[in-house]
Order: structure tokens, then C-alpha cells, then sequence
């Protein structure tokens, strides 16, 4: 098996459209102060966001990304917002702020419980996968989460994306090995255990990108702790559905 290409920096030359995005008035100051650590210009174009495009920002949040997705994309374009109920309760006041008077006309918000998807078929050209997928690894319930069947939820994601469509996935990076049980308390998984998951749906690994690591991370640190909080080490892959 070919592989894949590992990226230390994006290709040279900032695609306009996504300076555009980045530089947009409408950007909150929290936003733009959040852009030093997450990088957005980076992940954007590593992924291959472009004008036009149709895109799933799974288990959006407050929608950081879920905005700048909307710049990007369009008016030609569309991006579904999903959250599932915890989530969407979590981030209230910032979904409320994000969608307020209109904004983001190009984004329809989405509320689909974890084992509970129902998207159409071949109908995305992307799917983001933002320093969340850590939590379908969660091994009990706690604050109204339901557990989820990881194979049926990527076959379902897999089953909507279009051929040749990339799912960009971001996520705290946890010591090789950790098991599941730690994940939650520590907010960080295995890149290995994300690998297996998604070439075991369908998947192909065709990038991988060290522009968010950070080698001086302690593993055993909650990732979401203010001391290392936007710094922790974060792998950034690139899958593709197979085009044929």
C-alpha cells in the first residue's frame, strides 16, 4: 500500500479565497485571536476547501470553522453545521451569536444524535472532523451523551461524501497506545486508533500534516487545561473517499 504523503508546511501560495476568508469584517476579535494557535489558513487549504463547494463540519460547536468554511465556499456553495444535542447545548450562547440576524446564509444547521445520522448520498466534497472525534470514543453515557457505533457512524459519513470527497480530521494526540478508558478525562486519542477506524470504513489515508504538533505536549495532560489549551500536539490528517 502507497504511503501517504506527509506534509510539513501547505503548498506554497495562500489560495486568495482563503486570505479573503481569514481577512472577512465580519470575523469576531475571538475568532481571529484563536487563528495564532489553530491555523486555519493551513488546515483549509490542506484539506482543499475551495469556492463552491458542498461541506459537513461534523460536531461543529460554537462554529469557529463552520464560519470560515461559509467565507470560503460562498454564495455557489453550502456547509452543513452538525452538532448533536450535548454539543449544541455546550456551545448555545456561541451558536446563538454565530447565527444571529442572518448571518452565514449558506449554512444549515444540523442536530443529528451520534448513532442517529441521516444524510443523502454523494452529496458533500468535504467533511471537517475538528478536534472532536476523540469523543466518539467516550465508554459511558454522562451529560446525555449516547454512545456511538463508530463503524455505523462512518459508514454513514462515508456513504454521504461524493467520490474522491477528503475528510479533514484534527485531534489532540495521545501517547501511542492509550487506551480507551482515558480518553475522556484526557481529551486525546491514538492517532493509530483514528487510522484504523477510517481505513476500516472505506477510507484512504492520502496526507498527513505535522503543522499542529507540538513535541513538547505532556500526553498526560487534560488537553483542554488553560496552560497548554490551542497548544497541545494535534495531528492533522487528510482522508479520501476512493473515487471509484
Amino acid at each position: 500500500m502507497a504511503q501517504p504523503e506527509v506534509a510539513a508546511q501547505p503548498e506554497a501560495g495562500r489560495p486568495s479565497f482563503i486570505e479573503a476568508a481569514l481577512a472577512d469584517p465580519r470575523r469576531s476579535a475571538d475568532d481571529i485571536a484563536r487563528d495564532v494557535n489553530r491555523k486555519p489558513e493551513h488546515v483549509l487549504q490542506f484539506i482543499g476547501i475551495e469556492p463552491g463547494m458542498a461541506v459537513l463540519d461534523m460536531y461543529s460547536g460554537g462554529g469557529y470553522y463552520t464560519e470560515l468554511l461559509s467565507y470560503v465556499v460562498g454564495s455557489d456553495g453550502r456547509v452543513v453545521a452538525h452538532n448533536n444535542t450535548p454539543y449544541a447545548k455546550i456551545a448555545s450562547k456561541d451558536i446563538e451569536a454565530r447565527y444571529s440576524n442572518g448571518r452565514l446564509r449558506n449554512v444549515e444547521q444540523l442536530i443529528g444524535e451520534n448513532n442517529r445520522l441521516k444524510l443523502e448520498a454523494d452529496t458533500f466534497d468535504a467533511v471537517l472532523f475538528i478536534l472532536a472525534y476523540h469523543d466518539v470514543y467516550y465508554i459511558d453515557g454522562g451529560w446525555g451523551w449516547e454512545l456511538v457505533d463508530r463503524p455505523m457512524m462512518l459508514a454513514e459519513i462515508f456513504h454521504a461524501m461524493k467520490p474522491g470527497a477528503a475528510l479533514g480530521l484534527v485531534d489532540h494526540v495521545a501517547a501511542a497506545g492509550m487506551p480507551a478508558e482515558l480518553v475522556k478525562p484526557l481529551h486525546r486519542v491514538d492517532p493509530e486508533l483514528v487510522k484504523a477506524d477510517f481505513l476500516a470504513a472505506g477510507f484512504v489515508l492520502d496526507a498527513e500534516s505535522d503543522v499542529l504538533r507540538n513535541p513538547a505536549d505532556d500526553y498526560n495532560m487534560l488537553a483542554m487545561l488553560p496552560q497548554i489549551r490551542g497548544r497541545s500536539d494535534r495531528v492533522l490528517l487528510r482522508f479520501i473517499k476512493p473515487a471509484d
